[in-house]
């Protein structure tokens, strides 16, 4: 995990990252976090353009870092109008049969993909019904796995089917990954399920679910993120686009845009990866905090209704009845009020003034010195409380404004830079090179 965050108002955006990179996974001999990760970049050695990077450290095998910095290579002196095409352009890179991702990495993360899926997902839900006539039964005949296995892969499989294809993958996609792919489906099939019953049926569907992973609008948590963030050449006020990028599979990048938004319009915090601690900031109010006690006080209105009616002597048992649904259809109404007017609240008096005066208005360092802060605070946080520390390290920082281009406010290096100057004059040197 990771807490990163982009701040922007008309002059300039501010960018932050932690350096924390947790490697396993919990429960599976525990956990390793690095503190020194690179998860923000200058997109362009020559343009006021940055990359962000968060969730997983690599794609299909390759560090981000890399991939990043392979494509600031290609990209050169290249300039775009838009922010918009700058993000095209990386997502494009990425897309277009890249020799980065060989087919031999792609079929790999298919069957590992596949298999994670099968496991964790369909046969864990199969185990469970088992379990659950067990401990109701006291035994387990075999003709009721007969009939679990192929319902509860059905609804995967329905759950799937009925999801949206996202509108980047060739309607195709799903159709050519089984074709091509089967060979490796059916491995995970057969180290997943083992001796359990699959019907020709079930088999096909196992094989539709797995490409539809690929293909289909619906991403798991542990996926890479990527902002993006800057100036196109004709755009006077900054802007950023955000993406969830999953996987290649077939030379076909399944990704998604998550959020797009420039300051012409309004300034904007823009957290990624564990925000709590900004929304607390914004709100006034811890996220899991305001939901319990909104829980809390539906439960409480409804718990009322009932005893209000329960202590209404002259009516029946139907005269109750009806009452207490009136009376639960009231409450929803005035749960939905004070929701709606705690929202406006929330709004007026801590993030209006905060996003139009203060953020709008802030200077370009003090941007930077906000972004900052807002990513310390969440590694704090982190310190202080039980479990992984998964926002750690030096915090690195940059500001990105018209005039000025890319800066770093704050860097961390792996070396000491006053011992390798080679270092800074071969960066140099290269661009040089490209500007002749």
């Amino acid at each position: 995990m990771t807490a990163e965050i982009a701040i922007m108002n008309r002059e300039a955006v501010a960018l932050a990252a932690d350096s924390a990179v947790t490697m396993g996974k919990e429960g599976e001999g525990g956990q390793k976090v690095f503190t020194s990760a690179n998860k923000l970049f200058a997109l362009s050695k020559y343009y006021p353009v940055g990359i962000m990077v968060y969730g997983r450290a690599s794609f299909i095998g390759v560090p981000w870092e890399t991939i990043v910095k392979i494509y600031r290579g290609r990209l050169g002196k290249q300039k775009f109008d838009t922010l918009t095409e700058y993000a095209d352009s990386f997502i494009a890179f990425l897309d277009g049969h890249n020799p980065l991702f060989p087919e031999s990495e792609q079929k790999e993360h298919l069957h590992g993909t596949t298999k994670s899926y099968f496991s964790y997902q369909i046969r864990k839900d199969i185990d469970s019904e088992v379990q659950s006539i067990i401990g109701r039964q006291g035994k387990f005949a075999d003709a009721q796995i007969k009939e679990i296995t192929p319902r509860v892969i059905k609804r995967h499989y329905d759950k799937w089917e009925n999801a949206k294809m996202l509108p980047s993958i060739p309607k195709t996609h799903i159709k050519d990954i089984i074709d091509k792919y089967s060979d490796t489906i059916d491995e995970a099939i057969k180290d997943v399920f083992e001796k359990l019953p699959i019907s020709a049926g079930s088999l096909t569907q196992l094989r539709k679910i797995s490409a539809s992973l690929f293909a289909k609008d619906i991403f798991p948590a542990n996926i890479s993120g990527v902002a993006i963030a800057g100036f196109g050449e004709n755009e006077p006020f900054p802007s950023l686009k955000s993406f969830d990028v999953e996987a290649i599979v077939n030379d076909r990048l399944k990704y998604k845009e998550r959020y797009s938004d420039s300051a012409k319009e309004r300034a904007a915090i823009i957290p990624f990866a564990q925000r709590e601690m900004v929304d607390t900031f914004m709100a006034g109010i811890a996220p899991d905090l305001r939901e319990y006690v909104e829980d809390n006080l539906a439960g409480l209105l409804n718990k009322y209704a009932e005893i209000v009616v329960e202590n209404i002597e002259q009516f029946d048992d139907k005269e109750k009845a009806d009452a207490l649904k009136k009376l639960k259809q009231a409450n929803r109404n005035i749960f939905k009020h004070y929701q709606k007017r705690l929202a406006e609240y929330v709004r007026t008096k801590y993030v209006a003034p905060v996003m139009d005066v203060v953020i709008a208005g802030l200077p370009k360092d003090e941007l930077a010195t906000m972004a900052e802060a807002l990513v310390n605070l969440t590694s704090f946080r982190r310190k202080i409380t039980m479990g992984t520390e998964t926002v750690a390290g030096p915090i690195d920082v940059a500001l990105i404004s018209k005039g000025d281009g890319f800066i770093w406010i704050k860097r961390k290096h792996y070396f000491a830079p006053e011992l390798n100057p080679q270092f800074f004059a071969k960066y140099y040197r290269e661009a040089e090179n490209e500007e002749k």
